[in-house]
């Protein structure tokens, strides 16, 4: 990095502790750690699309930039993906009214239009109408991609020859024609003024009704923020694939991963930090989550917005409450934040923690269709333990405040209750209200069954969510009644 005199002040900016750089040099070294990032994971092939996921935030607004810079003529090595871009509107959840909803949509339309990249502005109503499939694993097509990065490069570069080729011999027209073609598109009239065309809409009141309702029936905010993650994710992915696309940017820095490590392994997510923390995240089969902004720090994203005008647009959080205890995810941020004053390697030492992590292989690859995966998050459940571990321990626990056996199954338990207190004919009966909870709790895994749990009602999710659910809790019975039929696994197939 460079070094100059602090009394330049005019090029300078304080990006760490004591050291000024020039505006130049930084952000060329700004620049360059985004395409490095790309470059040393290569996930991303030549002519993939890639779906920009803004929040209008300093981080997904600086990635916005680096990927125009990126695709720029004036661009050394250019990015060689289709970018596109897709904001979602959060209004309802955090408190704001409609004129204030269209305010910053608006000013979100106002960024996604001069960024020239196709894009489209959904409301976090739409979960609603999300189907099924939204929660499946779905394979991706490899068929037409190269296992080979550098193949896959120097064919794009071949057949990106071959059309500039092709386009330059059929370039028959003379200069004087074009000069006629132009002049003939001229108009001595005044244009009109261009009618104002919003490409976005807001949701009907009866939607943002049923979205404030689901959100009323959650008791802490720490259980708000992961469901409001969760639907989020959904329609992220969901207009991934409806799209077309494989990849999905989001904009997680370092400083927010840091967070996110800690608050995770609080939550009960310990066994899926690889997932949540690294560059890549795969749980979703064909679309691929990325984070290109993970080896960059809040501050410096922040100087580099300031320095350069980088446009974004602020909104309020899930809780304005100055209360640092609100929840898990603002304790643990302001943990972070006042332990990095002091001690500026902390973020870089808990981040590079997380990249030392990996998904255990005792729940299955998080690529393997096999694996039975969570209703809400769709990483692989961690709820089939041993005695001997702790979820274990908890479930002991929970039955014993039920007043149940520890050995016996929640759903053996109420059925033994019914054969002892009720006639036979009271056997076939549907289901309690504490039968369906308990079936969806055994569909999550163990953070998700924390987050559920401060859920008063199961009745005001998604209708997908209950669709999938019914469709596995019927299968897994199923599957149950015909068990000894089915041949095992590992069979001997040899005569």
């Amino acid at each position: 990095m460079c070094q100059v005199p602090e009394e330049d002040e005019q090029y300078c900016a304080i990006v760490q502790t004591q050291m000024p750089e020039l505006r130049a040099c930084f952000k060329e070294y700004f620049v360059h750690k985004f395409r490095a990032t790309l470059g040393k994971n290569r996930l991303i092939y030549p002519g993939e699309k890639v779906l920009l996921a803004l929040s209008g935030g300093p981080a997904s607004s600086s990635m916005l930039q680096q990927v125009q810079e990126g695709l720029s003529w004036e661009a050394p090595k250019k990015l060689r993906f289709v970018p596109g871009l897709v904001h979602i509107d959060e209004g309802a959840v955090h408190g704001q009214s409609l004129k204030e909803r269209e305010k910053r949509m608006a000013e979100m339309e106002l960024i996604l239009k001069r960024s020239g990249f196709p894009y489209k502005i959904i409301c976090l109503e739409e979960v609603f109408n999300l189907p099924s499939s939204v929660v499946h694993w779905v394979s991706k097509d490899i068929t037409n991609v190269a296992d080979d990065y550098k193949v896959a490069v120097d064919g794009f570069l071949c057949r990106h020859t071959q059309l500039e080729n092709a386009e330059c011999g059929s370039r028959t027209c003379s200069i004087g024609t074009w000069v006629q073609d132009k002049v003939a598109k001229l108009s001595t009239k005044e244009p009109e003024p261009a009618a104002s065309t919003a490409t976005f809409c807001l949701p009907s009141s009866q939607s943002t009704q049923t979205l404030n309702q689901l959100f009323d029936s959650v008791k802490s905010l720490t259980a708000k923020e992961e469901l409001l993650h969760t639907l989020r994710s959904h329609l992220l992915v969901h207009t991934a694939r409806d799209q077309g696309y494989s990849k999905l940017m989001i904009g997680d820095n370092c400083t927010r991963l840091a967070v996110k490590l800690l608050t995770n392994i609080s939550l009960g997510r310990g066994a899926f930090l690889a997932m949540d923390t690294g560059f890549s995240d795969g749980r979703y089969g064909d679309v691929v989550l990325v984070r290109p902004m993970r080896e960059y720090s809040l501050k410096e994203i922040s100087f580099y917005n300031e320095m350069f005008g980088i446009p974004t647009v602020l909104s309020a959080a899930l809780n304005c409450k100055p209360s640092e205890k609100g929840s898990i995810h603002q304790l643990t941020e302001t943990f972070i934040n006042k332990l990095q004053a002091d001690f500026p390697s902390t973020v870089s030492t808990v981040y590079r923690t997380s990249e030392k992590l990996n998904v255990a292989s005792s729940m299955g690859s998080p690529n393997s269709d096999s694996a039975p995966r969570c209703l809400f998050c769709l990483c692989p459940l961690d709820t089939r333990a041993e005695k001997a571990s702790t979820f274990y321990a908890t479930l002991v626990s929970e039955h014993l405040s039920w007043k149940r056996s520890p050995d016996i199954p929640v759903s053996e338990a109420v059925e033994e209750e019914r054969r002892c207190c009720r006639k036979p004919t009271a056997w076939i009966s549907y289901p309690t209200r504490a039968d369906e909870r308990s079936n969806f709790l055994n569909l999550l895994c163990y953070g998700c069954r924390v987050t559920t749990k401060d859920l008063s009602t199961l009745d005001h999710l998604p209708h997908y969510v209950h669709s999938e659910a019914d469709h596995r809790t019927h299968r897994a019975a199923v599957h149950k009644e015909i068990q000894e039929f089915l041949l095992p696994d590992d069979a001997d197939w040899k005569t």
